[in-house]
């Protein structure tokens, strides 16, 4: 595993993981899937200009429609698309890329299925999962976790040419997934609710796992639709038939987010290496190289 840099929890940590223990996440996150997807103007154009407001760093010229008041909610701003090609997709078949924006919060080889979470917190593949079985494709694989911030991007795209095997609906709680979080919640991406997404591809299997947070109102993806809007959040596990044996390219886009959280992914052991450079905390931008699946020649 790769240790990361940032420091262990300190008390203004473990006071917010207090706070969201507390906290209805459940009902907040009803109530911001009805916010977001309200197309009264006033309601729209508020919570539009508090994000805006609240993360200067977001680029409109970037996005396929640049005017923020144009869209019919704020999740629709919020998922907006991007202009065609502001995003290159690094080539090559046997070339990784990041599936979204956002910061690279660890990333590394399982020890034997256990990841880094952050410093001096383990969560194993087999939790995250929801499955020993599928856990045990990656026991001495790689992985990576981005964290979406609020002024990121929210669409997933592949970032690898793959054929989807299977996907699964776990339920769970709703903390951040913050850095601060991750400092102080055990196992935290194997409790919170999560879609796990498992492809096959020519060089092994893949699983890209979208986890779910306070606040995120849904998780979509681009063949089933919304997977876990309020009505339908808790209960068991649950299988989706939807989807199964879809072909995808790499920088096709998968799902997205309804408000802003975590993606990991798992790859089987293969030749190959990281992308140099790359370590906790770096920003990366979809389409930018990853990992290559086969040793330099």
């Amino acid at each position: 595993m790769t240790a990361g840099d940032a420091p262990a929890a300190g008390a203004t940590d473990r006071a917010f993981a207090l706070l969201q223990e507390i906290v209805p996440q459940h009902l907040l996150s009803r109530g911001m899937h009805r916010l977001a997807r309200s197309t009264r103007p006033e309601l729209r154009n508020m919570a539009i200009r508090m994000l805006l407001r609240a993360y200067p760093q977001i680029d409109l010229g970037e996005a396929a429609e640049a005017d923020p008041y144009r869209y019919p909610s704020f999740n629709a701003f919020f998922t907006r698309a991007l202009k065609a090609g502001v995003r290159p997709i690094a080539p090559g078949a046997d070339v990784l890329v990041s599936p979204v924006d956002g910061s690279l919060s660890q990333l590394g080889e399982l020890d034997a299925g256990r990841m880094l979470q952050a410093k001096g917190i383990e969560y194993t593949a087999a939790a995250l999962l929801g499955s020993g079985s599928a856990a045990a494709q990656y026991a001495d694989g790689r992985y990576a976790c981005m964290y979406l911030a609020p002024f990121d991007y929210h669409r997933i795209h592949m970032p690898l040419d793959a054929r989807l095997r299977t996907t699964r609906y776990l339920p769970g709680r709703l903390f951040s997934v913050n850095a601060a979080t991750a400092r102080t919640i055990p196992g935290l991406f194997g409790v919170n609710e999560r879609v796990v997404c498992e492809f096959d591809t020519r060089v092994g299997a893949l699983a890209l796992v979208m986890v779910g947070a306070l606040f995120v109102g849904s998780i979509e993806t681009v063949y089933a639709g919304e997977i876990n809007p309020p009505a339908s959040r808790g209960g068991s596990p649950r299988e989706i038939a939807a989807g199964q044996g879809m072909e995808f390219r790499k920088g096709d886009e998968l799902g997205r987010f309804n408000m802003g959280s975590t993606v990991v992914l798992l790859w089987q052991r293969m030749a190959g290496e990281f992308a140099p450079g790359l370590a906790p905390g770096a920003r990366l931008r979809l389409g930018q190289l990853l990992a290559s699946t086969k040793a330099p020649s």
